[in-house]
């Protein structure tokens, strides 16, 4: 009797103290349940307290951001007078290499006689008379601008000014959905858009020039010869190719430099971390040593980023596509250096073995034994690296002056040539596409399909 009546105490404190642990666990993850949600919800205030998110509609200028699409997707026709000179102009883009010949004005632009007319949209008119600047616009009146060394003078016909101008001592700018008018002390120009790209195929000066693509057709098959030295279909070639405004073989060799950096990088790296990743691997070093300062040093390599490397070595060897391929083949040395011993470290001990049993000698053993299990890994990592530092190149480039990315830069840099940044941005994407598209074809010819 005293046997079981202890075994049924020892059984009653077991239960209970289960049930006790039970419910503290119970409690333990209820409060981490409710902890994480708290702290995320925490750490998001913060977030919006420190960037001042209530204050960003307040910061947006909407009317810059349509200002940046207007000019990403379309192009500005110019109309300058510049009092210095006494001269007026009008040019594609406001560049010289875009500017209109005196008989080659579009025609909504007229010369009367000392005065020059430019006729808008919703039938406004800008005129630039000699002692002012006119504005005409319907359901509005008139807008007259004088323009002094002392400064500049506006009326308006009501004696207001309307939200849409901007008007000060040194400067006026009139903003119309039919327009822009900017007018300073010695300057007023009359920025007018129209959708498209212009120039994008043949400048001002190609005979192809606003040929319709019917025209172009005829005149590539069977027309009279624009050139008597070439066909016209070679001619159009070349002035498309030649095109002084959107440089179009600048284009295609800062593409073709990208891409090879990307390439020369990313094999070089390879080439390199495959005997390193021997040296890294347990199951091939056994000297500890080695072993240890050869990880640190993958470590380092890939531990400092590729931006940084570029920093460097740009100081170091100068700018240049080269330095950018240094600087992303030390980065992947890193990369693949621990990969590739990773993958060594699990390589199958029978083949070498059996490669062993047959007399051969290391370096045999290493090149029928452990290439082959490995070289999957191989050409699927350095082919995924290959797609994704073509598209870093294109940073890479715009920091040591080499490829795609330099274009980029100079275009955003001068703020006036954003279709062009949406012609280089359209460009980087179908080349990662296609380097996208070849490295997975490779892929599945060199490792198979899944």
């Amino acid at each position: 009797m005293a046997s079981v009546e202890s075994t049924d105490l020892i059984g009653s404190t077991d239960v209970a103290g289960l049930k006790g642990e039970v419910a503290r666990l119970f409690l333990r993850r209820r409060a981490f349940a409710f902890a994480v949600p708290a702290l995320i919800v925490a750490y998001l205030a913060y977030v919006a307290i420190a960037f001042d998110l209530s204050g960003l509609a307040n910061r947006a200028r909407m009317d810059n951001a349509g200002i940046l699409i207007a000019d990403m997707v379309s192009y500005k026709v110019h109309v300058t007078r510049d009092n210095r000179v006494g001269r007026t102009t009008v040019a594609i883009e406001g560049e010289t290499k875009g500017t209109y010949g005196d008989g080659q004005w579009p025609g909504w632009v007229a010369r009367e006689g000392g005065a020059t007319v430019v006729t808008l949209d919703n039938d406004s008119i800008v005129r630039f008379d000699p002692d002012a600047v006119r504005f005409e616009i319907p359901g509005y009146g008139f807008l007259k601008i004088v323009q002094d060394r002392s400064g500049i003078m506006l009326d308006t016909p009501d004696g207001e000014i309307p939200d849409w101008i901007n008007a000060s001592s040194v400067r006026v700018t009139v903003t119309r959905p039919e327009g822009r008018l900017t007018v300073t002390k010695t300057r007023a120009e009359l920025f007018r858009y129209f959708g498209g790209w212009e120039l994008f195929f043949f400048t001002l000066d190609s005979p192809f020039y606003g040929k319709s693509w019917g025209e172009l057709a005829s005149m590539a098959l069977s027309g009279e010869r624009v050139r008597p030295e070439r066909s016209n279909l070679a001619a159009m070639g070349s002035d498309f190719w030649n095109n002084a405004m959107w440089r179009h073989g600048d284009v295609a060799w800062a593409i073709f430099e990208t891409v090879l950096m990307a390439f020369l990088g990313t094999m070089g790296a390879a080439l390199f971390a495959v005997p390193l990743a021997f040296a890294a691997a347990a199951n091939f070093t056994p000297t500890r040593v080695m072993r240890f300062g050869v990880r640190r040093i993958f470590d380092f390599l890939r531990g400092v980023d590729g931006l940084i490397w570029t920093i460097v070595l740009a100081r170091a060897f100068g700018p240049g596509p080269l330095t950018g391929s240094l600087a992303i083949l030390l980065t992947d040395t890193g990369t693949f250096g621990k990969l590739f011993s990773e993958a060594l470290e699990n390589v199958d001990n029978r083949q070498i073995e059996g490669l062993r049993s047959t007399g051969a000698n290391t370096l045999q053993r290493n090149r029928f034994g452990v290439i082959p299990q490995i070289a999957p890994v191989i050409a699927s990592q350095v082919l995924y690296y290959l797609e994704s530092n073509t598209r870093g190149a294109t940073i890479i480039g715009a920091i040591v002056g080499g490829g795609i990315g330099l274009l980029l830069t100079q275009a955003i840099q001068t703020q006036k040539d954003w279709e062009e940044v949406t012609y280089y941005i359209a460009l980087t994407l179908i080349m990662v596409t296609t380097m996208d598209m070849i490295s997975g074809w490779l892929r599945s010819k060199l490792v198979g399909k899944r």
